[in-house]
């Protein structure tokens, strides 16, 4: 039995068929607005470095699915977490140069507002530790 919806003349298995698409749809745009790290990112020098240190910068920045180095420090992550607005929270240890063991730290990664293809990543406190395109 079929019951038609108005003008339209759309069947209730017609209309739960379009809702369950729309759905699929929409959760699927979702999931491609999110941050990939599968491919690594980083500023001009993070990508230079990103198949181990080639050259020394004090500025470098890069960020894979596992890491984030600086010139300073490398962290590990230990938690990745999506969040409804598209930006990725990620807790880390870290060690930092000159110093023994390791320290726990979260920071989040986030589109840039100027640029869609570019990530930023700021740390615990919001502040902007730098931002980051996909390295070639």
């Amino acid at each position: 039995m079929f019951v038609t919806l108005g003008i339209v003349g759309l069947s209730m298995r017609g209309f739960g068929l379009a809702l369950v698409t729309a759905v699929v749809l929409t959760a699927s745009h979702a999931s491609a607005a999110s941050i990939d790290l599968s491919k690594p990112y980083g500023n001009k020098s993070g990508c230079i470095n990103k198949n181990g240190q080639e050259v020394y910068a004090e500025d470098m920045l890069l960020l894979t699915d596992t890491n984030l180095i600086t010139a300073a420090s490398a962290c590990t992550f230990t938690g990745k977490q999506a969040k409804p607005d598209g930006s990725l929270a990620i807790k880390a240890q870290c060690e930092a140069e000159g110093e023994d063991g390791q320290s726990p730290t979260e920071f989040t990664v986030k589109r840039s507002p100027k640029n869609a293809k570019k990530l930023v990543i700021t740390d615990a406190d919001g502040n902007v530790m730098g931002e980051v395109a996909r390295c070639r």
